[in-house]
């Protein structure tokens, strides 16, 4: 009989993750990266819109970013598994820098500017897919966890940093903002280069088939696996139901509070990211992880739970407080699904996993935005949201319902990581290089010096 593997008792802390050197120079050039973005988003959207006076050219500037993770992102992504993690990495944001740079120059035509713009949105999914593969091969255990949680509560914090400036910077010098963001991937790449140690590409050469029949057996593996598929589909149907309150904030606001809807716009959009800013950062680091594991279908019913007051057409401060516990309640779902997601994921998947998540997490929360919207249009928004997340209630129940016998859990983690050690044996025999020694993990209150390792006790990721 299978056992289940062996889990830490309390939380790693963020002195534990920061050990790793390799570990803080991805989470910099990734706070950094993300900053950038939100400014360069805000500042695009103002100078198309100043230029073109059009709502809908300023919004395909927005959303152009998006485009790529919908139309190919599992197939852009699978490109990180054929080369080397820090290459990629550093090629992507050499590129991005130089294409938005062009952005900034005077005069463009708003065409040219949304080619750039798509063009550099292109080399996201790979940039993404290989930092996302990257990661467990630096951080083990529920050190990899907590890192995780750690990098997207930052990503949380640096859209609403990134936003604020942004639109600060629209309003004197749009461009400025878009050679910050170039810079922010000059630097990303130096810090990759400098930091990041070299290892081999997890497909190699005999294992290549064609891009996109290596594009569907990364589907294949996440819903053709009963584990993996019972997670993916644990997290896509939360997003349905997190994903309106931020989309359709302006709307809202507008309806509820028409004399101030600025501010009460401003406090609804900023209401899940500040949660799960908040909940990732408590809740991963002072709940132990067998706790956390037990608590993903909890936190996935109550993500629906917490919107379902808005049948009431509560005050703007009610709304923005709803949003708050749905983020928090979102950041205690993700970060321990991809702790249990990752522990079933072959390695050669992991970026190929990571885009097929992407990608179905885009198309669930743009859709739910999307159908929110057209029925806002025929029925009062609050009483939408509120029937919309009553629906969600059930509907997440019924998927609970789904998930996996500890048994199984243990059983697929135990077969995939043996042929993950297996791998990482060949790898290491062919003469990769031992791995740095810069983390520490305290053992009976000292501290002894471990492996900045490459063999994770979680291998994979599924990001989202």
């Amino acid at each position: 009989m299978s056992r289940a593997p062996r889990h830490e008792s309390r939380p790693a802390t963020l002195g534990e993750v920061f050990a790793s050197s390799e570990y803080r120079a991805l989470y910099a050039a990734s706070a950094l990266s993300w900053v950038g973005d939100f400014m360069a988003k805000a500042a695009v959207t103002a100078l198309v819109y100043r230029q073109s006076h059009s709502v809908t050219a300023s919004a395909a500037a927005f959303a152009i970013s998006f485009l790529p993770w919908v139309v190919g992102g599992p197939v852009l992504a699978a490109l990180a598994e054929r080369y080397p993690h820090r290459a990629v990495m550093i090629s992507c944001d050499l590129v991005r820098a130089g294409l938005i740079a062009l952005v900034a120059i005077p005069h463009m035509p708003i065409w040219a500017m949304l080619v750039v713009l798509f063009l550099a949105a292109l080399f996201n999914p790979p940039f993404e897919a290989s930092r996302s593969a990257l990661l467990p091969r630096i951080l083990d255990g529920d050190r990899y966890v907590v890192g995780l949680a750690t990098q997207q509560s930052t990503g949380q914090a640096a859209q609403v940093v990134g936003y604020l400036s942004g639109a600060a910077l629209a309003a004197i010098q749009p461009r400025l903002a878009l050679l910050i963001d170039a810079g922010t991937f000059l630097f990303s790449a130096c810090l990759v280069a400098l930091w990041v140690r070299a290892r081999p590409a997890l497909l190699d050469q005999a294992q290549r088939t064609h891009l996109l029949k290596e594009t569907a057996q990364g589907f294949r593996v996440v819903f053709g696996t009963p584990v993996l598929r019972a997670i993916a589909i644990t997290v896509l149907v939360a997003h349905l139901f997190s994903a309106p309150p931020e989309g359709l904030a302006a709307a809202w606001a507008t309806t509820r509070d028409p004399a101030h809807h600025g501010l009460a716009q401003g406090l609804i959009m900023m209401g899940v990211p500040f949660g799960y800013f908040i909940g990732g950062l408590l809740i991963n680091r002072f709940v132990p992880p067998d706790t956390r594991r037990k608590l993903i279908r909890p936190f996935a019913v109550l993500i629906p739970v917490t919107l379902a007051p808005a049948l009431l057409n509560p005050p703007t401060m009610v709304v923005a407080t709803m949003a708050v516990l749905c983020g928090a309640c979102v950041a205690g779902l993700v970060p321990a699904s991809n702790g249990l997601f990752v522990q079933a994921l072959p390695r050669q998947y992991r970026a190929r996993a990571f885009g097929v998540m992407q990608s179905g997490l885009q198309i669930t929360q743009a859709g739910a935005i999307m159908v929110t919207g057209l029925l806002a249009n025929h029925h009062s928004l609050p009483r939408v949201i509120g029937w919309w997340s009553v629906a969600g209630i059930a509907l997440v129940l019924v998927v609970s319902l789904r998930w996996p016998a500890p048994t199984e859990f243990a059983t697929a983690i135990e077969r995939t990581q043996r042929a993950n050690a297996a791998a990482e044996a060949a790898e290491r025999a062919v003469g990769l290089p031992p791995p740095a020694t810069d983390a520490a993990r305290p053992v009976n209150g000292r501290h002894r010096r471990t492996a900045d390792t490459t063999r994770p006790r979680v291998p994979g990721t599924m990001e989202g």
